[in-house]
């Protein structure tokens, strides 16, 4: 398997989170565009790599999957200008997608992957609760697999402490709708994250999680 210079874009991490301010960012910005070339490697083989599992995800390039590193603070006590991470969302459409989709987050100390959908729109949210709602058994047999279970535990814990008011309060799928995101994760280690079997990791927890995005994006399509 391909390994990639994962340490190249820590070192320039560990920089950006000791000097997050936009001179020192102006002045050493061809540290951080070595960094994301290297991470837009990543990006790339990852991508042509799902198309061999996912024949309806298309790669196209990294631009349309990875995000800025530029924070939005307009609405944020953390006026920082800078994100201290990397991230990919690889989902028919790129990055700001509405459908359920793959995720991989580069960070220091809280690199991860994982995916689904996370905190879709009311649209979304309701026709995959809809879905939900009607074979949450179906659900339930992929959250439950074996292999999938030994990756992703649970999903991400956020949800309603009460059901959603659209459902019977007595549904036997009344836990899975309080769900107000369908999405898991799995947390590497900095050491796991840059071992050379880093990508083969992140590839297998991929290929697994398909089918929860197939059955995500199945419901988000009908609710059109």
């Amino acid at each position: 398997m391909k390994e990639f210079a994962v340490r190249k874009i820590f070192d320039f991490i560990k920089l950006i989170e000791s000097n997050n301010n936009r001179e020192w960012f102006n002045e050493n910005k061809n540290i951080y565009i070595e960094a994301k070339e290297r991470f837009d490697e990543i990006v790339c083989f990852i991508g042509k790599e799902i198309e061999k599992f996912d024949p309806e995800f298309k790669y196209s390039t990294a631009k349309n999957y990875t995000f800025r590193i530029y924070r939005d603070v307009r609405f944020s006590k953390n006026k920082l200008p800078y994100k201290n991470h990397f991230g990919a969302f690889f989902s028919v459409g790129g990055r700001k997608s509405p459908l359920a989709g793959y995720y991989f987050h580069l960070q220091r100390g809280e690199s991860f992957f994982g995916g689904g959908v996370y905190r879709p729109d009311k649209d979304s949210l309701k026709a995959i609760r809809q879905e939900i709602y009607y074979s949450y058994k179906k659900f339930e047999e992929i959250l439950n697999d074996k292999e999938f279970k030994n990756i992703y535990p649970s999903l991400i814990d956020d949800k309603l402490k009460n059901g959603p008011k659209d459902f019977p309060k007595d549904s036997p799928a009344i836990e899975l709708l309080k769900y107000k995101s369908f999405a898991v994760a799995h947390k590497l280690t900095d050491e796991e994250v840059m071992s050379s079997g880093a990508i083969n990791n992140i590839l297998r927890g991929f290929s697994v999680l398909k089918n929860m995005n197939d059955y995500l994006n199945d419901a988000i399509k009908l609710g059109d």
